[in-house]
Parts: C-alpha cells; sequence; structure tokens
C-alpha cells in the first residue's frame, strides 16, 4: 500500500506526530538517567542534609529542627522540587523514604551541639503518609533505630507532607494511634491552603499543625488570611495542637503572630536551613536576612 504524506492527515500533522514521538523518546531518556542517578544518590548518601529551626515565638527559645533532605544540583534535577517530584512517580518511593529517615537521624545526632539544651530539642522528620501504612513501620523499625542512635520518641514529630495520600481517615486514625502510644508525635503540613489540609486536621487531631506560608507571607496586612488563621488557632486551642507559622520572612509578620498566640515559627526571619544545627532566634528589627 502506497502512503503519500497527503493521504489522511496533512505535513503539519505528520510533523507533530513525528515531534511527539520525539518528545516521548527524549522524555524517556531523561527519565532513564535521572532513575540511575536516584539509584547512586541511595547508594552513595549524596544527599545534603539542612535543619531549619523552628523557634517559640514568646520566648525566643529554639524548640525544635526540621531535617531537610536536598540533592545537589544538577543537569538532571534542576532543584529540589523536580528532584521529589520524580522520587514519587518511580517504585522507589518507600527506599528512598526510609533512606531519608535514616540519613536524617544519623546527620541530627552527629551534628547536635553537646550541651544539656540540645538534649531537649525536638525533630521534625517529613514522612509520606502511606509510609506508615508501611509494614516496616509498624514492625518497631524505626524504634529500634532510635535507639542506636539514641533519641526517644516523645523527641520525633511525623510531619505528613502529603495530605491528599489519605484517603481513609479511619484507617489512618487507627495507625497514628499506634505511633502515639509509643510516644511520635504528628504534624500537618500546609494547613490553610486547601480543603483537605483542614478535613486532614479534623480527622488526625495532630500534636502540631504547620499554617501554610501563603497564609502566613503579608498576614499582617490581609484580613481574609488572618480570619482563616484565627479560625485555626481556636481549633488548636480546643484540641490542645500547637500552631507552627511556616514561611516566615518580615518582623511585621512576627509581631502580628505574637500579637494572636501563634504558638511557633519557621522561615528564613527567624533562620536559614543549615547543615550546621544552630538556633534561630526572632530578629529585633527589619534584618538583612533575605
Amino acid at each position: 500500500m502506497n502512503y503519500s504524506l497527503y493521504s489522511g492527515d496533512s505535513p503539519v500533522n505528520l510533523f507533530s506526530f513525528l515531534k511527539y514521538l520525539y518528545s516521548r523518546r527524549h522524555e524517556d531518556l531523561l527519565n532513564f538517567k535521572r532513575y540511575n542517578e536516584l539509584k547512586n544518590i541511595l547508594k552513595n548518601e549524596k544527599l545534603n542534609t539542612f535543619f531549619q529551626p523552628i523557634v517559640n515565638l514568646h520566648t525566643d527559645e529554639t524548640f525544635a529542627f526540621e531535617a531537610l533532605n536536598r540533592p545537589s544540583r544538577s543537569k538532571l534535577f534542576s532543584n529540589a522540587d523536580v528532584f521529589y517530584e520524580f522520587v514519587g512517580q518511580t517504585d522507589m518511593v518507600f527506599a528512598f523514604e526510609k533512606f531519608c529517615r535514616n540519613l536524617s537521624l544519623q546527620r541530627y545526632m552527629t551534628r547536635l551541639p553537646e550541651n544539656s539544651i540540645a538534649k531537649n530539642y525536638t525533630l521534625f522528620l517529613n514522612i509520606h503518609p502511606s509510609i506508615l501504612l508501611d509494614k516496616n513501620y509498624h514492625n518497631g523499625e524505626t524504634l529500634k533505630l532510635l535507639g542506636n542512635v539514641g533519641l526517644q520518641p516523645n523527641q520525633v514529630v511525623f510531619e505528613l507532607t502529603e495530605r491528599s495520600a489519605v484517603t481513609d481517615f479511619q484507617e489512618f486514625e487507627r495507625v497514628l494511634s499506634n505511633y502515639r502510644s509509643q510516644g511520635y508525635r504528628i504534624a500537618i503540613d500546609d494547613v490553610g491552603s486547601g480543603y483537605n489540609s483542614l478535613k486532614t486536621l479534623l480527622y488526625l487531631k495532630p500534636e502540631f499543625v504547620k499554617l501554610d506560608r501563603s497564609l502566613v507571607q503579608n498576614i499582617h496586612q490581609k484580613e481574609a488570611s488572618q480570619k482563616l488563621a484565627s479560625m485555626i488557632y481556636d481549633y488548636a486551642e480546643q484540641s490542645n495542637t500547637k500552631i507552627i507559622a511556616e514561611g516566615v520572612e518580615q518582623i511585621e509578620e512576627i509581631k502580628y503572630l505574637q500579637s494572636v498566640g501563634i504558638h511557633y515559627g519557621q522561615g528564613y526571619a527567624l533562620g536559614k536551613p543549615k547543615m550546621e544545627i544552630l538556633n534561630g532566634s526572632i530578629p529585633n528589627s527589619s534584618p538583612d536576612y533575605l
């Protein structure tokens, strides 16, 4: 059968189809390279671990640190968002989460200052909700690891990073009760960013909620953000939940958050993520922290 370029499809459509095939081949090759690089990162521990302080907005004391694992910038992964988006599309999510958990704990203990105050810090670990349902978390593996590095479960907070992954709230609530019975605490990230975050808040009753940075940004000037934050604060007061404002970058935001009773803050104005474990602090006036 003899086909002409003009039989059935226009030259433009054929060109578009060939272009599509080329882009798919290019994308498949890129993903193949990224997958190999991901395996290489896990094998050789090629992630940088940063610790960002969480500061009590009323006492100016550093209460906790959040562990943040980031790859070095490369042609394959231009930033951390691209990297984590790719990880989520692979079959290595469980292996990667376990790797990050172990790496964070080991580096936290290695870098922790040797003084009595440091022993009272709390460590926030980012955890995908589905990981907590994994049997390896049920069987005490994390508890054993904590014992090996010298931490107690009450010094660790599991920060749930993908609330949309929680579909069976009753089952997840049952699983969380198991961890709480061991001493772990739960934080929900990005509260106020959407309906599902509020639904998760009501069902799971976390010990900590993190106000989304979009809510905190210029909150001293935004009445709508203030009303939503006030609603979350009222809930927190009734349920014995502590609030952490994320993405704090201005002294004016800090002053407003203090005035309405928000417990803790996290952001560049209070302390940038560092490889060393360094206390954060409340600036006295508009500083050069950006």
